[in-house]
């Protein structure tokens, strides 16, 4: 018996946390799979280790064994039958569309069927009817597997073509019991669970972030410093603007040092440029510009929460105060509708300072 035979099989869906019911549907799917799967959640609910698992599970011959060399390499995304594909734009455009028409009629290198997973399909509204043709007529060796956030009017047709598999945020104490198992600090994970909205990605980031209490911090002190005085309120929004750009940084900094790498590179080819410079610049944009977004909607959770924390003080009280109970509903309707409209990219300070002044302001 070699060393290599006395090693833990590795648990294929180990990297999906939280999401029992999906990873139970996948494994049943797996065994007769169709030609199309819509993974339906945020991208830190576990939508991409879920579909490189899968993946695994759909190339492996002993259908996911967690150990042979198929699974290992799709596990770490380097199977050439396993095709992740992105966007090349602020949207999965025509041209993103025909690439994956064109790999879709691909034949698998290794294994009896290939794996397409495309990502941000939420995104494809203006080429949704040649996602579509795509899905439906793809050839029998091709399995897509869509990730998306939320399903647009758009994409409804899209979504009926493919089997569904839901995953939701995933559960505060959940990513608490994760972050506590990485070695962070109880109290640290607790903090970083209640500020990261069921984002096992961001989670993850904000656990190393020294600068992410204080962050957590400040919003949840929002309540207690508005007076009903717009002075306060456009300070305050001024606060919460500045603490969102500064959490951006990390990132800003991972994005420097990824181009200098780039250049580092292309130079030592003898290129005289990064090949696709601009594209990296634009998801580098993207990525910051969508950070900077989830660290406000992810404040403004933290805000809510502290408004249900006084809501539920306020009805335990004896002598409970109607008016008190009215002023929190109001005040996390106010919290939820501004947050909801984060999509729609508004003036971000603008929409702060209404909402302080609003939740500052008398019944």
């Amino acid at each position: 018996m070699s060393a290599s035979d006395l090693m833990p099989v590795p648990e294929l869906f180990a990297d999906v946390v939280g999401q029992a019911p999906a990873v139970e549907t996948l494994r049943a799917a797996a065994r007769h799979p169709v030609h199309a799967y819509l993974f339906l959640g945020a991208n830190g609910s576990g939508v991409r280790p879920a579909a490189r698992a899968f993946a695994a599970a759909l190339l492996c011959p002993s259908g996911g064994c967690g150990a042979c060399e198929t699974c290992r390499r799709a596990l770490a995304g380097t199977h050439p039958d396993l095709v992740l594909v992105e966007r090349t734009g602020a949207a999965l455009g025509i041209d993103d569309a025909r690439k994956l028409a064109q790999l879709a009629q691909r034949r698998p290198f290794e294994a009896h069927r290939q794996v397409l997973v495309v990502g941000d399909v939420h995104l494809a509204i203006r080429s949704a009817p040649a996602l579509l043709k795509t899905v439906e007529e793809p050839p029998p060796a091709t399995v897509f597997v869509l990730l998306c956030e939320t399903v647009p009017p758009e994409l409804v047709t899209v979504s009926s073509r493919c089997a569904e598999v839901r995953f939701p945020p995933v559960a505060s104490g959940v990513i608490e019991r994760w972050l506590v198992g990485r070695g962070v600090d109880p109290e640290r994970a607790a903090v970083v669970a209640d500020g990261c909205g069921g984002d096992l990605d961001r989670a993850r980031l904000l656990s190393e972030d020294d600068g992410y209490v204080a962050r957590h911090d400040l919003w949840r002190s929002v309540p207690s410093r508005l007076n009903g005085e717009g002075s306060v309120a456009a300070s305050l929004t001024r606060d919460l603007l500045a603490a969102a750009e500064a959490a951006v940084s990390p990132m800003r900094d991972h994005n420097t040092d990824e181009l200098a790498r780039l250049e580092a590179e292309s130079e030592s080819l003898g290129e005289r440029s990064v090949p696709g410079r601009r594209d990296v610049l634009d998801r580098h944009h993207r990525e910051e510009r969508r950070w900077r977004t989830d660290e406000i909607r992810a404040g403004l959770g933290v805000l809510a929460r502290a408004y249900r924390d006084r809501l539920v003080h306020a009805v335990a009280l004896a002598d409970a105060d109607p008016a008190e109970i009215d002023r929190c509903r109001r005040a996390t309707d106010a919290i939820t509708a501004a947050a909801l409209s984060l999509e729609r990219n508004p003036n971000e300070s603008l929409l702060l300072e209404s909402l302080l002044v609003r939740l500052g302001s008398n019944p």
